[in-house]
């Protein structure tokens, strides 16, 4: 198109151009009046580089009614710096576009007010043009904004390695160079596979991805500063920083991963300051690792929950020993299973025999069968638990 687009007598863009000044003022308060965040920016942000660059695009928007033609690269450049100072600013992408679509809109509600039917191919005209304006400023914003967005994550990501290297080395020099917080919830936590992460590639990555990110926005609402993770789909190391009070409870951390997720979470936690940190990050995942070795279901665990398993784990010639003193009923599977089912119910004969789907007389049977066996009697306090230790490390060391 080489003619100059006319609307009502006038060339478009002098109807633009010779009041850019004013317009631009009048559309920042416009952004204002309608788009919340602009209310919570600076005046002196609002009177100065919002203002300057709205006239900016209504200059460029009457290039492209002069021109026939959408923005050129040149113009777009001040678009582009503008996006990534609202990057910056942590200004959401959402309201960046819809402030370049509210001042397309408006620009265009102002023109066609004047057009008249003579005006009709010119209106179709200017609505080519409007589109092509709104795609490019678009494209601009987003690819300046994102390139900014990643840049900033990149450098989180950076503080955030280096936060937790020195958390968990100890390095009391690093320690002082990252500004930790005054404690941690350390927790170790093992996350179960999700269904659709047993999907195909690329859908099973995506799905693993995804209840990651899930994972990590359920444990950040528990901190009011930025949590630390060394995390992937599996599980992992997560330090929740606790900046004065109680730290919240392990529990409901992890009840609300586990709703995010959508599967079973198992979670050892510690609370810890700084200079404790490796020292309750090997405490939780030792804790954590009992838990899932000895069949513990689905929570959160500290030391003192698993405290005999845990000591059954440390090296030691008694773990074997201990196993061995049921050796006696390998011989026969329903013993041994009637034994560790009648612990297991608190030494309810009854509850023992619906859970082994027998008679309560068949319980009593099989206990003095053990009991002649092993010379344990579960009747016995002191036999009770050498018994109940003797389970537990035969868990750890199955034969």
């Amino acid at each position: 198109m080489t003619d100059v687009l006319v609307l009502a007598g006038c060339p478009v863009h002098e109807l633009l151009e010779r009041q850019a000044i004013v317009l631009a003022r009048q559309l920042v308060r416009v952004f204002v009046e309608e788009i919340p965040i602009y209310r919570r920016l600076p005046r002196e942000e609002l009177d100065g580089d919002i203002t300057w660059i709205t006239e900016h695009n209504l200059r460029m928007i009457c290039g492209v009614f002069r021109h026939g033609r959408p923005p050129l690269p040149a113009e777009l450049t001040p678009i582009r710096a503008s996006a990534a100072r609202r990057a910056q600013e942590r200004v959401p992408l959402e309201a960046l576009l819809a402030a370049y679509n509210l001042g397309a809109r408006w620009v265009w509600d102002r023109l066609i007010a004047l057009a008249t039917p003579a005006d009709f191919a010119a209106v179709l005209d200017m609505n080519r043009l409007i589109f092509a304006y709104t795609e490019a400023v678009t494209s601009a914003v987003c690819t300046a904004y994102l390139k900014e967005r990643e840049g900033m994550l990149s450098q989180e990501q950076h503080a955030m390695h280096a936060a937790v290297s020195a958390l968990l080395g100890g390095d009391p020099a690093a320690l002082a160079a990252v500004r930790p917080a005054p404690a941690y919830l350390v927790m170790a936590i093992f996350v179960a596979e999700h269904p659709d992460e047993k999907q195909d590639e690329p859908g099973g990555a995506i799905a693993a991805r995804r209840k990651l990110a899930r994972i990590r926005a359920a444990v950040q609402r528990h901190a009011t500063e930025q949590v630390l993770f060394v995390l992937d789909a599996a599980g992992g190391l997560v330090l929740l920083p606790v900046a004065s009070g109680e730290a919240p409870e392990a529990t409901g951390v992890v009840e609300e991963v586990s709703r995010a997720a959508g599967v079973p979470v198992w979670a050892a936690a510690e609370r810890a300051v700084p200079a404790e940190v490796p020292a309750a990050a090997k405490v939780a995942e030792e804790v954590l690792e009992v838990a899932r070795v000895f069949g513990h279901p689905p929570g959160a665990y500290r030391l003192a929950d698993v405290l005999l398993e845990y000591q059954l784990t440390r090296p030691s010639p008694a773990t074997a020993e201990l196993a061995g003193l049921l050796d006696p009923l390998l011989d026969n599977p329903d013993l041994l299973r009637t034994l560790k089912v009648y612990l297991e119910t608190g030494l309810d004969r009854r509850r023992a025999a619906e859970l082994l789907h027998v008679h309560p007389n068949t319980v009593d049977y099989r206990l003095r069968r053990a009991v002649s066996l092993t010379g344990l009697d579960p009747a016995d306090p002191a036999q009770l638990q050498r018994i109940g230790a003797a389970l537990a490390a035969r868990r750890l060391t199955p034969r």
